[in-house]
This record gives structure tokens, C-alpha cells and sequence, in this order.
């Protein structure tokens, strides 16, 4: 893709300058959307503001998990085309996001995030969740995060 020194908001109008000259139109219409959440997102409360590199990644985080649940629904549905579609545009916004970590990654992060803190126990879950997001910073799901700690405050 481009440079990353860049803010992301000008690597994905560069980008998308590059893919419409190109005619790569799942990687088009997935930047247009992506960049049309993040101005709906500079546009929202009381005041228009700039958003921060970390505040598009959690924009395009989010329209990532959009389009992975989206396609889960295709699926079910037996809409397979609409399905691969979705997944096609999660993978173009997987390009911009941090990479993920591994399942073995993740339960050495949570294994010493709760070594860390002194957390046990399941009434520890709010606790280890806040400590283990903070650590993870968008490099995992939340569902395998929350899995990965319940499974490691009762196992």
C-alpha cells in the first residue's frame, strides 16, 4: 500500500485514489465505505473534529467486524456470493489493521496479564477484560479475548 509514516485517513484517500485508477472496484467501494465511516465518525457529537490514527483504526476495526458478521449471516442465509463479497471487503481493511494475534500469542498475553495483576476467579473477569484490552490494543477479537480469559479464570 502507501507510506506509513502518513496519518491513515491520508493513506486510505491515497489508496483509493490508486484503486479507482486502477478499476479495482471491491477494493473501491470497501475504501469509499471505510472512509465514509470515518467522516461519519469526525461529524458525530457535538462538535466536527479530526479523528487520531488510533481513532480510524477503531473505525475501520469496527467496519471490519461489520463485514465478518455480515458474511456469517450470508452464510446461514445460503447467500454464498454475498457472503464472499463481505468477506472480500473485511480482507481489503485487514491491510490497514494491526496484526492479529495468535491463538498461542493471545493465551500468553492473558496467562501473564493475570500473573500481573493477581487475578483469579471469575468475579476477576471485569478486571482481567480492562487489563487484557488495554495490553491486546485492537491486535484480537473480543470474543476470543473474553473466551481466552474465562477459560484461564476457571480453568
Amino acid at each position: 500500500m502507501s507510506q506509513p509514516t502518513r496519518p491513515l485517513k491520508e493513506r486510505l484517500e491515497s489508496d483509493l485514489r490508486h484503486a479507482m485508477k486502477a478499476r479495482q472496484e471491491v477494493l473501491t467501494s470497501t475504501l469509499r465505505m471505510a472512509l465514509t465511516a470515518v467522516r461519519t465518525a469526525e461529524v458525530s457529537g457535538k462538535q466536527a473534529r479530526e479523528l487520531s490514527d488510533q481513532e480510524v483504526l477503531a473505525v475501520l476495526t469496527k467496519e471490519a467486524k461489520r463485514r465478518r458478521e455480515a458474511a456469517d449471516a450470508f452464510r446461514e442465509a445460503g447467500r454464498k456470493e454475498l457472503a464472499e463479497k463481505e468477506l472480500a471487503e473485511e480482507q481489503a481493511l485487514a491491510a490497514y489493521l494491526p496484526k492479529q494475534l495468535s491463538d498461542q500469542e493471545l493465551a500468553d498475553l492473558v496467562r501473564s496479564t493475570l500473573a500481573e495483576q493477581g487475578l483469579s476467579g471469575m468475579q476477576s473477569m471485569g478486571p482481567a477484560m480492562k487489563a487484557v484490552q488495554a495490553k491486546a490494543a485492537g491486535r484480537a477479537d473480543g470474543r476470543k479475548l473474553a473466551d481466552e480469559v474465562r477459560r484461564q479464570l476457571t480453568g
